[in-house]
């Protein structure tokens, strides 16, 4: 009686559309899963992440199967890790019977972190983002996103000022795909090494003095950071192309001050 039944239903989504256009991305967005992330101290992170997936839908098909992108997350174990991040995307694009398929899967990325003078420890929280894009005929890229928050001096208001500076906290975010493994860790520490200065969990007095001075002795425009930044990654031979934006979240405007870059370096220059 339930087989009868089961296949009394119909599967409208596999029923044919007339109108013979394909769509880009149909899928689900904004579920939540635990994943499992290597840090490069050979330790393991447990968080959860936000998982946004989607296919191509051919022209001939009336719409997807939602609820296999589910089954999807749920069959590849309690938790998620990167090495099951492509064959999760390869079964997902079998699975929905699409040539194309795209999964983003973001969370946050902690880091210990050492003040400069006390060497006090404590948590930094970064904003990560894997994304896996199966393209036609079946090829495989991948892309790490990275959001790092610094401090930005701002080099005029140094020049003008006879004493201080304004200074603020901006977010520098690497978009990069790679062609071999690359730590998070890595893209972090190049990205706090072109900030005016880094920022800090936990500071005790003698680090703020550190800091402010520091910060002082670096000034660094919205366009100085996204160039800095770039210089580093033209020369990192593990990313094939790379987007990096800063938005300084400005101490003294109603405003952001903001700056982009981005570079395929597998085209000719």
């Amino acid at each position: 009686m339930n087989t009868q039944a089961a296949q009394a239903i119909p599967d409208v989504q596999s029923s044919i559309d007339r109108r013979e256009i394909a769509i880009n991305k149909v899928g689900i967005k904004a579920i939540r899963h635990p994943i499992k992330v290597s840090d490069k101290s050979g330790g393991v992170q447990h968080t959860v992440a936000t998982f946004n997936m989607y296919v191509g839908l051919p022209h001939n098909f009336k719409g997807t199967h939602m609820s296999r992108f589910v089954e999807i997350l749920n069959s590849n174990e309690r938790e998620i890790s990167v090495e099951s991040f492509e064959p999760m995307l390869r079964e997902m694009v079998t699975r929905l019977e699409a040539e194309t398929g795209h999964v983003e899967m973001s969370f946050p990325y902690f880091i210990n972190k050492a003040a400069p003078v006390s060497g006090v420890q404590s948590l930094m929280d970064y904003e990560v983002t894997f994304i896996g894009t199966i393209h036609e005929g079946g090829r495989y890229a991948f892309t790490m996103r990275i959001m790092v928050p610094v401090t930005s001096l701002c080099p005029c208001s140094k020049k003008i000022s006879e004493y201080g500076a304004h200074n603020q906290r901006s977010h520098v975010t690497v978009t990069a795909t790679l062609n071999d493994h690359l730590w998070i860790e890595d893209v972090v520490q190049l990205v706090e090494g072109q900030a005016s200065c880094e920022v800090y969990g936990l500071l005790k007095r003698p680090d703020e003095k550190y800091v402010t001075e520091r910060a002082y002795e670096n000034p660094k425009f919205v366009e100085d950071m996204v160039r800095d930044v770039a210089g580093l990654l033209n020369h990192e031979p593990r990313i094939d192309a790379y987007s990096v934006e800063s938005e300084n979240f400005e101490s003294i405007h109603n405003h952001s001050a903001y700056a982009l870059i981005e570079r395929d370096k597998r085209q000719a220059a």
